[in-house]
């Protein structure tokens, strides 16, 4: 446990650069002398430099961990993207209390939703935009720090919230999937979330076109067994196939 703790709490400051041990306390819900301990490990590694009230990263973040700005994002497979929305909508029933993730993936599931009476838990700043015509749709937005390359609200309040409701279905998206590493993604902000997720809702949905599989990101969220649906536009290699028929996955074509 401390080992992956020292590992994420590294991911995060080389993505800040900067960091308050005030934070590094909050974000990762441990006390100042834990924060200390962690990060002397870190320095003794020469990864990172303490300063005053916190510390900062002596690497440059990696390329890898960069975030495309949301416009660019939306463009890629934007057809493949809207048919995943339109067959995950199939899935929403009256009375549903669902999460609907941030991120291009699963934006567009508002769109065939609009005649469902449910509610609708997401940190996703346009989600709840796309929503608001619809009295019938009610909206849980997160609190939180808008984060603009994903245009999501992010930090330790939305963690709260997820105590506080009971998830029926949560849709999901990722950076990269795949068997061995599970579902991944890029930032520690949107990693922590979408593991609370998956830990508080009584089914998840994953929505990825057939660019995420095979590739993995920084962060795992989710092992693959901990979804009970794989939502996608093309058939998928056998050895998930496979995987998907042993472990009782349900893989849904678009």
């Amino acid at each position: 446990m401390r080992i992956q703790r020292v590992n994420l709490i590294q991911d995060y400051i080389q993505e800040h650069q900067s960091v308050s041990l005030d934070t590094l306390c909050e974000v990762f819900h441990v006390s100042k002398n834990t924060v200390r301990r962690d990060i002397n490990a870190l320095v003794e590694k020469g990864l990172i430099k303490k300063v005053y009230g916190g510390v900062t990263a002596l690497t440059p973040p990696p390329s890898s961990q960069k975030v495309l700005p949301y416009e660019e994002r939306d463009i890629k497979f934007s057809e493949e993207k809207d048919a995943l929305c339109r067959t995950a909508a199939q899935f929403i029933e009256d009375g549903d209390i669902i999460y609907i993730d941030t991120g291009t993936t699963c934006r567009n599931i508002i769109d065939y939703i609009t005649d469902k009476e449910c509610t609708i838990i997401t940190n996703s700043l346009l989600v709840a935009t796309k929503a608001i015509p619809y009295p019938n749709l009610n909206i849980i937005s997160l609190p939180g720090k808008l984060k603009r390359e994903t245009l999501s609200f992010v930090g330790t309040e939305c963690l709260d919230y997820f105590k506080r409701y009971n998830i029926g279905k949560a849709f999901l998206a990722c950076s990269g999937v795949t068997l061995e590493n599970g579902l991944t993604n890029s930032t520690t902000e949107e990693y922590i979330i979408k593991k609370e997720v998956i830990e508080n809702s009584r089914e998840n949905y994953l929505m990825a076109d057939h660019s995420k599989f095979g590739i993995v990101s920084l962060m795992t969220f989710a092992k693959f067994n901990q979804i009970q649906s794989i939502i996608t536009d093309q058939e998928l290699p056998e050895a998930y196939q496979e995987y998907c028929a042993e472990h009782n996955i349900d893989l849904i074509i678009s």
